[in-house]
């Protein structure tokens, strides 16, 4: 009896130490993975801060009158608020002109990247037929060539066909597909089962009822990035409006904005006002759908 009450105790002093060890180990991962995370998010807020610089700095600097914007030392937060710069840049920019045709360019480019790059995606990942992996091959090829290559005969072609000084050139070639917003989608859409199709064949529905009821509304997150991504890419082209615009009044926000910069680059002022107002709408946007945005991106590819 006694050697089994101390064979006993033994046993719970070792679960005991066993335990305490296990304690301390438990604690020592905790503090470990907090200490990890803490140290995470702080690289993360001075990275985080490191880049919202300039855009803080655009922000106060097109509060402040010209002779601060110069001042040794410089100051982030304005001493002299001066919010008519605003007002100034858009009597002096023509700046709701630029805006509405920028609004205008930018939309229905978005309405023609959503109307022709899903139905595309879908033919290539939901719909077998004969050389559908060549064909896509070679649609994805097309993406190597740049702007730049294309430029001249493009130039050429819209001017045949008298569309020069138009947004015709910039909105019309939407309608027509995207290489990448093409990748995006079918990747996407390859991830959906196909047993949804198959269920809708067997109640009698057609591809084009498949494609409206089932997969468009199940692609909405990939969608919405293609529209983003279309909305901003508009937003901010300079290089095909300055190429395809001549008069004035039809400029984009983005050459009006350099147009004013050549004509009256001592104006920083009004200029750091104008960007401002140029560039917010699409940090709002961003942010509103930025949700849908990293849904659509994070399920994309997952499936090849």
């Amino acid at each position: 009896m006694a050697k089994d009450v101390v064979a006993r105790d033994l046993n719970q002093t070792d679960l005991s130490a066993q335990n305490r060890i296990s304690t301390g180990r438990l604690a020592r991962t905790r503090i470990r993975q907090l200490a990890q995370s803490v140290a995470t998010h702080v690289v993360l807020l001075m990275l985080g801060i490191t880049f919202m610089l300039p855009f803080l700095w655009m922000v106060t600097s097109s509060v402040k009158p010209d002779a601060e914007l110069f001042q040794i030392p410089p100051t982030l937060v304005p001493q002299h608020f001066q919010p008519t710069n605003y007002l100034e840049a858009v009597r002096q920019i023509s700046f709701a002109v630029y805006l509405k045709n920028s609004v205008v360019y930018a939309l229905v480019a978005m309405l023609g990247a959503i109307l022709s790059n899903a139905p595309i995606a879908y033919g290539f990942s939901r719909i077998r037929w004969k050389g559908r992996g060549v064909v896509f091959i070679v649609v994805i090829s097309t993406m190597m060539l740049p702007f730049q290559v294309r430029m001249i005969p493009l130039y050429v072609a819209f001017g045949q066909i008298g569309w020069l000084d138009s947004l015709l050139p910039l909105v019309v070639p939407t309608f027509f597909g995207n290489a990448f917003f093409i990748f995006l989608l079918r990747q996407f859409m390859l991830t959906l089962p196909t047993d949804l199709d198959d269920s809708a064949r067997i109640d009698g529905c057609s591809e084009v009822g498949i494609f409206r009821q089932i997969v468009l509304p199940l692609s909405k997150p990939a969608i919405t990035v293609v529209a983003l991504f279309q909305l901003m890419w508009a937003w901010h082209d300079f290089i095909g409006p300055l190429i395809y615009l001549r008069d004035q009044n039809g400029y984009t926000l983005s050459v009006g904005l350099q147009l004013y910069f050549t004509q009256h680059g001592a104006e920083w002022a009004l200029l750091m006002a104008a960007a401002t107002m140029f560039t917010l709408p699409m940090v709002i946007v961003f942010f509103i759908a930025q949700r849908a945005f990293i849904e659509g991106i994070a399920l994309t590819g997952i499936k090849g």
